[in-house]
């Protein structure tokens, strides 16, 4: 199935030994599962920074308030986009390349697997 959807795209496609990619595709799993726990902690601490921000703002007095300001609702909507925005997108990608290695990994067993261009690269290197 994953040689139909690869043949009429334009990624590039080479076979290689299964015996070569099940070890390589474990590790891959692995490490792209970090980098999505590594970037969720970041989303997480600048949220975490930003509502004790904001209820640090809330407690001050009307007075305290006027003389410290506030950062303008535009730039707290660019660092939304990126603390929170962008991260979580390529946490997407990472999980759909999860989830690729996996459909290999799970695939049928045979002697030659259909490799992309990403796994071919990450697997050279």
């Amino acid at each position: 199935m994953l040689n139909a959807l690869l043949a009429g795209s334009s990624i590039r496609v080479k076979e290689r030994k299964a015996a070569e990619i099940y070890p390589f595709l474990e590790a891959y799993i692995a490490r792209k599962e970090e980098q999505i726990s590594e970037i969720e902690q970041v989303i997480e601490r600048y949220e975490k920074k930003r509502m004790m921000e904001e209820r640090s703002y809330q407690s001050m007095s009307a007075l305290r308030r006027m003389f410290a300001g506030k950062k303008p609702d535009h730039h707290l909507a660019v660092e939304y986009i990126h603390y929170v925005k962008r991260p979580m997108e390529q946490i997407r990608a990472l999980r759909l390349e999860i989830e690729n290695a996996r459909s290999i990994l799970n695939g049928d067993p045979a002697d030659t697997i259909t490799v992309t261009g990403d796994l071919e690269r990450e697997l050279n290197s």
